[in-house]
């Protein structure tokens, strides 16, 4: 009997295409064939770990995104090589729209400075969804009340000041860097492995000041431990209109931590297009708004040809301040 019905139904099939003409024929055929999309489930990667940045990023987008685009989503954290083992997973993927990688400038700078098999140039930039905002920090009873008042400390006392910073390589280290010669100040910038361990450094009052992101201030902030300085974005944040920024202060300083997804080579514009219009979508929504509003997560959402050619710039200027700092020839 099942035999039966299916060739009825590939009966019916063939008796609907010699109807068309032979152009409407086939496209019909091969459209009986296409498997639509979104696929019925898709991973997302991050050499985040759980609970880091990217990894919340990811699983905040996906909740929102999972109604809009029809599909159901996994977050799969792959640590190692700082991130040169999620950077080869996702590169060796099949280019269905099943799996995409969360970026930040991470995978561009493990590029530069290790040269991993596969580096960022392996992916395809397809959307950049967030700037997430680095800020300077003292501690809540510190004397420095502003930017400028911790470079005048700088000038007037040589060998005195002590700044934190991240990783040598990291962002956040470069920021400072980039500061110290807007200034015009020589002071020591002390690397750690995280954030958390840098912030102990300023509330004890080893560093004057530090540098990070708000998510990891938020709980400081809120517990009155901590004081903001400034924001290393080009305009004020919406949910911080009071913080000016290191430009305003006299600093010409803007330090682009962004947050995106790229996908393994090969993927079609038509799932890029269709990744695009879901993220705007959702970043519409008010539930998602509320959340990254509260983490001052700054969208700019660019599609994939924007996305390609942001990553780029991105990737000249973080190997020109890495030849500045000495770390690339």
């Amino acid at each position: 009997m099942k035999r039966i019905v299916g060739l009825k139904a590939a009966l019916a099939l063939s008796m609907a295409c010699l109807s068309l003409s032979p152009v409407k024929a086939q496209n019909a055929a091969a459209g009986a064939a296409a498997a639509p999309y979104p696929v019925s489930r898709v991973t997302l990667v991050t050499h985040s770990s759980p609970g880091g940045g990217t990894d919340v990023f990811l699983r905040d987008l996906s909740k929102h995104l999972s109604g809009v685009m029809k599909t159901n989503f996994a977050v799969e954290n792959i640590r190692g090589g700082s991130g040169a083992k999620a950077l080869a997973h996702v590169a060796k993927a099949a280019p269905d729209g099943g799996t995409f990688y969360g970026t930040t400038p991470t995978y561009i700078q493990t590029t530069l400075l290790s040269k991993p098999s596969v580096g960022y140039e392996g992916l395809d930039p397809m959307l950049i969804v967030f700037i997430d905002p680095e800020v300077v920090f003292t501690r809540a009873d510190s004397p420095y009340k502003s930017l400028q008042d911790v470079m005048a400390f700088a000038k007037a006392n040589p060998g005195k000041s002590r700044w934190g910073a991240a990783n040598p390589a990291s962002l956040e280290r470069i920021g400072m860097e980039k500061l110290a010669r807007a200034a015009n100040v020589k002071v020591p910038i002390v690397s750690h492995e995280g954030g958390g361990d840098m912030m102990i450094g300023v509330l004890n009052g080893t560093y004057d000041i530090g540098i990070g992101e708000m998510q990891e201030l938020q709980g400081q902030l809120e517990a009155g431990k901590v004081r903001l300085l400034a924001t290393l974005s080009e305009k004020r944040l919406t949910g911080l209109p009071q913080l000016p920024t290191a430009k305003e202060q006299g600093y010409d300083v803007v330090i682009r931590k962004f947050r995106g997804i790229a996908s393994p080579k090969g993927v079609p514009d038509s799932v890029a297009k269709a990744w695009e219009d879901g993220v705007r979508k959702v970043l519409e929504s008010p539930a998602y708004k509320a959340e990254y509003t509260k983490d001052n997560l700054t969208p700019m959402l660019l599609g994939r040809e924007a996305a390609r050619k942001f990553t780029a710039d991105v990737a000249a200027e973080t190997a020109a301040s890495f030849k500045e700092m000495g770390l690339l020839k």
